[in-house]
């Protein structure tokens, strides 16, 4: 915007000349041509083709009389895109139109000279501008560009604290499951002894009803204990280090483990989804020649997902065609039926592809209440 009234302002001081010269053809034609190449020189992009339509321009100024009165804004534009000598010429023709119209040669001259001071001076304080606007423009780039990674910073700092407190929970319960069956369950089993014991050597009719009812307690006790431990030891596994530690112990070849899983995943998927890890990379170890394994786990609003695969080849005269599905199946062991048959018990649904390696991809919505 600045660039257009710098401009337009040079075209209208050439009005200035008709307070002593009469308004013509020529001056119309000369104000017409200069109005298009300001023009042209703020919505074009291209600096050589402002310097073709300037010398133009300059050149039609010794066909056209008048057309000299516009080279301030000429001037202008050249020295808006570093042409300097161009512009000096510019300058120069201009005096030399003036001195061979021959008409008030010195208020020419002067209105000249300051005009082409004026176009000097906006030049540079246009160019300042605009490198003020650039800079301000970086900062404010600079400025949204470090928000956003300090955003991105605080969310994975804030998922990382999240993710240490699911840690401790687990190991925590963990730890209280271990106690409550390491002590608890202990002196409740030596109880029970001592109970079956009393019942032994009591030879008493009066106390036989009570040492049953205590032993009934006792084992009721027990059982109850034995399926608090069980379920506490349960909801304790941490899915992502039981992936992390089952790739990191399988030495046959490298695995990539890629996690983006939340944190309360039923633990009918867990038990799945590393059931189906673990013969997985065992049927990798025992009839595959892949090099690489890559296994996901994803979880998705409506679904959680597992998909692993490898790089190697499968064994020589089978496919994957219907008719000898179950040969593939058979040919690397009981496995793969076992997975689709828990898949099933899940809903689950379970995908074989051969393409550049053995694919496994596994399903398992969400809706279902396990």
């Amino acid at each position: 915007m600045r660039h257009l009234e710098n401009t337009g302002l040079f075209i209208l001081s050439g009005f200035f000349f008709l307070f002593f010269r009469k308004l013509d053809y020529f001056f119309v034609c000369a104000f017409l041509l200069c109005l298009c190449l300001c023009c042209t020189s703020y919505f074009a992009q291209s600096k050589r083709l402002h310097l073709v339509l300037c010398t133009a321009f300059i050149a039609a100024a010794f066909l056209i009389p008048g057309m000299f009165l516009f080279f301030p804004a000429v001037f202008y534009v050249l020295l808006l895109d570093q042409y300097h000598i161009p512009a000096l010429s510019c300058s120069v023709l201009y005096f030399y139109g003036i001195w061979s119209d021959g008409e008030r040669i010195p208020l020419f001259s002067f209105w000249g000279i300051f005009l082409f001071l004026l176009a000097f001076r906006l030049q540079n304080r246009t160019e300042a501008a605009e490198c003020l606007e650039q800079r301000l423009m970086k900062l404010r780039d600079d400025s949204t560009e470090k928000n956003l990674l300090l955003e991105e910073k605080n969310r994975m700092l804030a998922e990382k604290q999240d993710y240490e407190i699911y840690a401790a929970t687990l190991k925590e319960r963990n730890r209280i499951a271990r106690e409550i069956h390491d002590n608890v369950g202990h002196l409740l089993s030596r109880s029970i002894l001592i109970t079956g014991a009393a019942k032994a050597l009591n030879a008493s009719d009066a106390l036989s009803p009570v040492l049953d009812n205590l032993d009934h307690s006792l084992n009721q006790a027990m059982t109850s204990i034995r399926s608090s431990v069980h379920d506490l030891h349960d909801e304790s596994l941490n899915l992502k280090e039981a992936a992390e530690s089952l790739t990191s112990d399988f030495t046959f070849c490298p695995v990539t483990l890629n996690y983006d899983m939340g944190f309360e995943v039923p633990r009918e998927i867990k038990y799945c989804f590393i059931s189906i890890v673990k013969e997985a990379l065992s049927n990798v170890a025992r009839h595959s020649n892949a090099t690489l394994v890559q296994i996901t786990m994803r979880e998705h609003p409506a679904l959680y997902q597992l998909c692993i695969e490898d790089n190697g080849t499968l064994e020589e005269g089978l496919s994957l065609s219907e008719n000898n599905r179950e040969a593939l199946f058979s040919s690397r062991g009981i496995g793969l039926s076992n997975m689709n048959d828990r898949l099933k018990i899940l809903n689950g649904n379970l995908q074989i592809t051969i393409q550049k390696g053995f694919r496994l991809f596994i399903t398992i919505p969400k809706e279902q209440e396990y």
